[in-house]
């Protein structure tokens, strides 16, 4: 069953996820509903809260799951894995790594609404959360190091 869930299910649901982000809270939390919903139904399981059911799954939520798309993302385009349409600018330095520049200029006299679409973009959360890494694990030179220490890192905040 939970190969059934991570194959059909959550792979629908985080297709094209760097792309594709939820900012509402509304949204974020009726796609995470879909896997609070099955976790609860595996029988083992069934009395214990959402969060209690990830840890022991294993499972991320689906929105730190996502934001983990978005940092892997940012790493392929810092080594010339995937294209930098956007005109990501990073730079090195000795403290923190390679850091992530904010590339478009903030908005000016725009609805609430346009402000959190731009918050919510690929370029402005992709360089948040890139720069929020350690420079450790930045550093890493193949795909598959970075992504499990990456997973790894990001098990240490809580959901």
């Amino acid at each position: 069953m939970l190969t059934l869930h991570k194959s059909l299910v959550r792979s629908i649901l985080e297709f094209n996820s760097p792309v594709w982000n939820h900012i509402k809270i509304g949204e974020i939390q009726a796609i995470d509903g879909v896997q609070k919903t099955f976790t609860s139904r595996i029988s083992a399981l069934k009395n214990d809260d959402y969060w209690k059911r990830l840890k022991e799954l294993s499972f991320m939520s689906l929105q730190r799951r996502r934001e983990r798309y978005i940092i892997l993302q940012v790493w392929k385009i810092l080594r010339g894995l995937s294209t930098n349409d956007i005109g990501m600018k990073f730079r090195e330095t000795s403290r923190r790594g390679s850091t992530m520049a904010i590339t478009s200029p903030p908005l000016k006299r725009c609805s609430q609404r346009n402000q959190s679409l731009y918050d919510g973009s690929f370029s402005e959360l992709g360089a948040r959360l890139w720069n929020v890494v350690p420079a450790e694990i930045k550093s890493l030179r193949t795909f598959q190091a970075f992504k499990e220490k990456l997973s790894q890192f990001l098990a240490t905040f809580l959901d």
